[in-house]
């Protein structure tokens, strides 16, 4: 059976020998970092590390979750931007996804409808009447409004989306909330969105509310898109609160409000 001599301190290139194999704890350092770079991470963490010191200080090597980052594409390999912390880099990166579900109008399927006032909210072709193609060829669909307001939401759950306690406390990553919206050619509107960061209890610990953008009656009728960080914001945020919607300006019979697609909350850093 092929097995691995135990290494000298001062020899490079550890021999191969015919006999039992020896204990993978003898293989180079360079050989068990490979080898702990194939391993999911979690798994890395719960039971690689506390078997041995040696796995422990390996585990904990930054070059070990760089490797990790280049072998899943979060980096390429001639990365040069600052990293803090290369294990948590890595499981943000891993995390990283859009946290509003059924962004683009594929039904109401994850929303809640807050305010469904006038002829209701409804879903619509793009590029719907009087209205522009989206800047993104994949987005069919869009959410839109009628002449009394329209709300809806939904409330993202941290813990259930992987993003665990101390992870969110420690580091506090930033959060990216994006949504586009847009009026019909014919109608004015107003638009608006509320994002919340919120405690285990509901309360609020950051908010993004701009004023009600209003649009006039013959408008260009361009997809728009509103855009916040929320960054260095106090610890304890367990949930994410998402809000938007509007009303037309002229109360028309319909669905003459603004219309609104491709809403996004992401987490970590921006990976291009």
């Amino acid at each position: 059976m092929l097995g691995v001599s135990k290494r000298r301190c001062r020899d490079p290139q550890p021999v191969l020998t015919i006999g039992t194999m020896a204990s993978i704890n003898d293989l180079p350092n360079n050989i068990l970092l490979e080898l702990f770079s194939l391993v999911p991470a979690r798994q890395l963490l719960l039971h690689c590390r506390p078997v041995c010191s040696l796995w422990r200080d390996l585990i904990d090597l930054v070059s070990l979750w760089k490797l990790k980052c280049q072998r899943e594409g979060f980096i390429p390999k001639k990365w040069g931007q600052p990293v803090s912390d290369w294990k948590v880099f890595y499981f943000l990166c891993s995390l990283r996804r859009n946290l509003i579900r059924n962004p683009c109008a594929e039904g109401f399927e994850f929303w809640t409808l807050d305010v469904n006032g006038g002829d209701e909210w409804k879903v619509e072709d793009l590029p719907g009447d009087h209205g522009r193609v989206f800047p993104n060829s994949h987005v069919k669909k869009y959410f839109v409004t009628s002449y009394y307001t329209c709300l809806k939401s939904q409330l993202v759950d941290l813990k259930a989306e992987g993003y665990w306690e101390e992870l969110m406390d420690r580091t506090r990553p930033d959060i990216v909330v994006k949504d586009w919206f847009a009026a019909r050619q014919d109608c004015g509107c107003k638009y608006q969105v509320c994002v919340q960061l919120l405690s285990s209890g509901h309360v609020p610990l950051g908010t993004f509310q701009p004023d009600p953008v209003a649009i006039q009656q013959w408008s260009d009728a361009k997809w728009r898109e509103v855009s916040h960080t929320f960054s260095n914001y106090p610890p304890g945020v367990r949930y994410i609160w998402f809000q938007h919607g509007g009303v037309d300006t002229h109360y028309w019979a319909g669905w003459y409000g603004p219309r609104v697609t491709n809403s996004s909350i992401t987490i970590g850093p921006e990976l291009t």
